[in-house]
């Protein structure tokens, strides 16, 4: 429990604290900090303050711990604000979003892998597979979006250099059922320059230091990073993990579906733009030539275009004039390096975009319809870049901090400002508390026409020669005279020695004043690339790259609309994701640097203090202590919590509904935890919130039995009513078909006694059960005792092949043991009774099944002439030229079942349990050539296996096609063919098996 915590750890709720002063609030983060506990809530806030140390809170055990939890029961943590938020997903389907800020280095990355961690654990308990497999993807994607968008800084050796927001989407259930990412602003100038002690993107190092031998071969790479112009800045600095991270990044890919030709593209571009940081110019008296053109030619093998084109590219620029002709114009040896530069800029940044699309696609909700599948909630991630005060800051530091001042102004709009306007609208006490509102800055950067960002845009659509300098000097003109007369927000003053004359100005964010260069504004502005890297890429072999470089198919006449600035589509983003969050039930991770050495035991009170300010944590605190915790409009509260009280359900009688609500507030004795407003209920703390949901939960079940109940007793008693109706009308029925029935069978049946058939002939009202088995009775009686094995024989063969099978020979007579039969076979007959009598005083069977001559397939696949015997006991295969010696016996109970075709042949397959399968083909006899015996020898084997003391069922399989068996241990398939003039049937091998070859026209 939270509040159980020992005096020793602080207060775990900065509301707990005395009194709200700056130094009660320092003092308790520090000891806090001191103690391992990095976490404090503000309420529902969490503060999070970097250990730079890993620690032993984020295990399975934990995530039990926190799981389904209120907030106050378990000390702070960032679980417990991912399940606040996910719990509130699911109760009240409303779309929520964690809001995770603070300054670069303060653990905003760390902490929103924990919350996609916490989350991934907690969905999907029955573990379906397509659930598990979004899980997977929305996991890794994290591994390769750090890979890509990360470097190490001289304040963060994990440094996101993009902004990320990920929406989770979840089914009616809780379980994700996909995502969509966000990223704004990579900061692509690192591709090429880095400041001293920094890296270049982890990408490029997990590469070099990962790849294996073979693959930096093709590549045309070395593994040391120094070699490169674009990575030899963080050479020296590289991290024993780039190795291992390159493995999880290679499997991260694959799990999330990039296949093997894609992820050698991402290498292949990888290794290109580093390559072609190497490329070098040299120029005299008249051009540019490229000093070496080995490596272009290595760039133009990697990116499957054509060398000659490639090196073009770099030292000219086409242009179409305006009579419509195209020309060539060489580039200066500066220019040749900034289109150079320009295009490693561009191919990153490309690769990176189509990175963050692939993902989407795999992961975005596809063909969802709410009426099938419920009502599809969100909850947003947002990890973006903190506020950055560098030695040089330039036009990328402008842009996040800018989006910093976007962010906090949404926290003050929602948890400051919106706070306090409720409370007055609603009519509930309160005494108003001031906080700093930064909306004067985002107005200096974002007003339309007159900010920052205006008149950089301006300034790149000028024609003419247009400096940096020039448009500082327009800044300094136009912001003071137009905006905001003489405000220190913005400053540019020649006296101040700390800002260079015509280089820098400062802007004093709600963070700390911030200093920047002016220079390279105007061009990471307009973020020119030339119109001649777009055809080249878009003209490769590789459809990667293709696919990256839409805009490259447009020809050099045609005319396109001037693209939108750097600076302005970042502003339009930022602009749509506050939108976005602002829609959105807010949760916050306000995340503290605790020094700038990455100490995990110092505390720097001035540079905590600091934070704590701008962030606005002590108002916080302030409108927090002051405030009220849970608010909802009365008719809700009462729709939740009505059934829990006797006095409001299942409807209540009072005037209003807020009156209901205070009779379920004082039937649990929460008033002085309250406050009635106009149209809502306002709850202080979060433990009156939980209890009442402690009592709606103990009754959801009893109601939902009830409900149960009820319904089942209703469906009982409408079956019953039913039935007894069904019943009332079967009995007057049924007695009078009786009668019916009686009479008509006295009427038919007088005189059948005296019938020679019995009355088969003349009478047709034979219906039920005991006048058919009467009338069979009187037939069957008659029959010899000596044919009553054919007639079960022909019964057993009827049940099992009529309506399968043309012909089973059920119109003649069987005689079952055809070898002995003179008419059948008279020159042999005599040599096999002689051979059947030794048999059966050796082996003691005692009566013959079925015996014949055949044509059956040995285990050389080769079919020859032999007599079959099927005796009560065994199965006998004999040699008819031999005096019918025995070749072969197995038990008759070895056989599982027979298989025969829906045709007129004569094959059979027998089949066993351990032995191969017996093919052979029945022979029709010398007589009768026509006669069918399959129908015998299964009407046979059926009856005795039914009949005898195994009494088990004897399977039977007709097969339409071919016929499956198993021989030498495999599966063999038999098909059936037609031959004229074909005088015999006959086994012919196959490729798969065998063909029986039966006479026809």
């Amino acid at each position: 429990m939270a509040e159980l915590e020992g005096l020793e750890f602080g207060k775990s709720d900065f509301v707990l604290l005395d009194e709200v002063t700056m130094e009660q609030f320092m003092e308790n983060l520090k000891l806090r900090f001191e103690k391992g506990r990095i976490y404090t809530y503000i309420g529902e806030v969490v503060v999070s303050v970097n250990p730079y140390r890993q620690m032993d809170i984020y295990g399975n055990d934990t995530i039990a711990a926190y799981r389904g939890r209120e907030l106050y029961e378990n000390p702070p943590h960032l679980y417990a604000v991912s399940d606040a938020a996910y719990k509130a997903m699911k109760r009240r389907a409303k779309d929520t979003c964690i809001v995770i800020s603070g300054e670069s280095g303060a653990g905003k990355t760390e902490a929103s892998k924990y919350i996609m961690q916490y989350i991934a654990a907690i969905t999907n308990p029955s573990q379906r597979a397509e659930v598990e497999s979004v899980k997977n993807v929305l996991l890794k994607s994290n591994c390769v979006l750090e890979a890509f968008g990360n470097a190490k800084t001289n304040r963060n050796d994990n440094s996101s250099r993009f902004g990320k927001y990920m929406d989770i989407n979840f089914n009616f259930n809780g379980d994700p059922t996909g995502g969509h990412i966000n990223n704004y602003l990579l900061e692509k100038s690192r591709v090429v320059q880095q400041q001293e002690g920094e890296r270049n993107f982890h990408s490029f190092y997990q590469l070099l230091r990962g790849g294996s031998d073979d693959m930096l071969r093709s590549f045309h790479l070395q593994s040391d990073p120094a070699v490169y112009a674009y990575t030899k800045e963080g050479a020296a600095t590289t991290s024993n993990n780039d190795r291992s991270s390159h493995r999880a990044v290679m499997s991260a890919l694959e799990v999330i579906g990039f296949s093997k030709e894609e992820i050698n593209s991402v290498c292949q571009i990888l290794a290109s733009i580093l390559l072609l940081g190497n490329v070098q110019f040299e120029s005299d008296s008249e051009s540019v030539q490229i000093r070496g053109l080995e490596a272009v030619g290595h760039i133009a093998e990697l990116t499957a275009t054509d060398p000659e084109g490639l090196g073009k590219s770099l030292l000219f620029r086409t242009v179409a004039t305006g009579g419509g002709d195209v020309i060539e114009k060489g580039h200066t040896e500066q220019q040749a390096c900034f289109g150079r530069d320009a295009f490693a800029k561009a191919l990153y940044d490309r690769l990176f975009g189509w990175i963050v699309g692939r993902i989407n696609s795999v992961i975005e909700v596809k063909d969802y319809n709410p009426v099938l599948h419920g009502k599809n909630t969100v909850i947003g991630v947002l990890d973006i870049y903190g506020f950055e005060i560098f030695e040089n800051n330039s036009f990328e530091q402008f842009c996040i901090n800018y989006c910093n001042e976007k962010l906090q102004q949404l926290f003050i709009e929602v948890i400051l400002r919106q706070e306090q306007g409720e409370y007055q609208r609603e009519g509930i006490t309160w005494r108003h508390i001031d906080y700093f509102n930064n909306q004067i800055i985002v107005d200096l950067v974002e007003q339309p026409h007159k900010g920052i960002i205006s008149i950089l845009d301006e300034a790149c659509l000028t024609v003419g020669k247009i400096t940096d300098t020039v448009c500082l000097d327009s800044m300094n003109t136009k912001l003071p005279s137009t905006l905001f007369g003489s405000s220190p927000n913005f400053q540019l003053s020649p006296t101040d020695k700390t800002m260079d004359f015509q280089k820098h100005f400062r802007i004093r964010h709600y963070a700390g004043d911030v200093t920047y260069s002016v220079e390279g504004f105007l061009d990471k502005n307009k973020d020119l690339l030339f119109q001649d890297f777009k055809r080249l890429m878009y003209n490769s072999s590789n459809p990667v790259l293709r696919e990256m470089w839409p805009d490259g198919q447009l020809s050099i006449t045609e005319v396109t609309k001037r693209p939108l600035t750097a600076a302005t589509l970042f502003k339009n983003s930022i602009v749509a994701l506050v939108d976005k969050l602002a829609c959105k039930e807010p949760y916050y991770v306000r995340c503290i640097k605790p020094n700038e050495m990455k100490s995990a035991v110092l505390f720097d009170d001035a540079r905590c203090q600091h934070q704590v300010a701008y962030l606005g944590l002590l108002e916080n605190v302030m409108v927090r202590r002051a405030g009220f915790a849970y608010r909802q409009p009365y008719a809700r509260v009462l729709q939740r919590y009505k059934m829990t009280c006797e006095y409001t359900w299942p409807n209540h009688l009072m005037a209003s509904d807020r009156q209901a609500v205070e009779a379920i507030v004082n039937h649990y004795g929460f008033q002085d935890d309250v406050a009635y407003g106009h149209t809502k209920l306002f709850v202080r703390t979060p433990r009156s919130l939980f209890a009442l949901e402690q009592e709606r939960a103990a009754v959801i079940p009893i109601l939902v039995l009830f409900l149960q109940k009820v319904w089942r007793g209703a469906l009982a008693r409408m079956r019953c009513r039913r039935m007894r109706a069904i019943y009332a009308i079967m009995g007057c029925y049924k007695r009078y078909k009786v009668k019916a029935h009686f009479w008509e069978v006295v009427r038919r049946f007088a005189n059948v006694r005296t019938m020679a058939d019995y009355g088969k002939s003349g009478t047709s009202y034979c219906t039920c059960t005991s006048d058919v088995l009467w009338w069979a009775r009187q037939i069957v009686k008659n029959i010899p005792p000596s044919d009553m094995l054919e007639v079960r024989a022909k019964v057993a063969a009827q049940s099992t092949l009529s309506g399968e099978r043309k012909d089973w020979g059920f119109g003649r007579a069987w005689e079952r043991d055809y070898l002995a039969n003179v008419r059948d076979s008279p020159q042999t007959s005599s040599g096999f009774i002689r051979a059947s009598k030794e048999l059966r005083n050796k082996n003691e069977y005692s009566q013959v099944l079925f015996s014949c001559f055949c044509r059956k397939v040995n285990r050389f696949n080769k079919s020859t002439d032999r007599g079959l015997l099927v005796t009560d006991k065994y199965v006998y295969k004999l040699e008819p030229r031999k005096q019918y010696k025995v070749l072969k016996r197995l038990p008759l109970d070895a056989f599982t079942g027979l298989s025969v075709t829906s045709g007129a042949d004569q094959m059979v397959a027998l089949h066993t349990s351990s032995e191969d399968d017996v093919l052979l083909c029945l022979q029709r006899g010398e007589l009768c050539p026509n006669q069918d015996r399959v129908g015998e020898l299964v009407g046979a084997l059926v009856d005795h296996f039914t009949r005898s003391v195994l009494n088990v069922q004897f399977p039977v399989k007709v097969c339409r096609s071919a016929v499956q068996l198993h021989m030498r241990g495999k599966p063999k398939s038999v098909t059936v063919e037609t031959k004229p003039g074909q005088t015999n049937a006959d086994f012919k091998k196959s490729r798969d098996g065998f063909i029986l070859l039966v006479p026809g026209n």
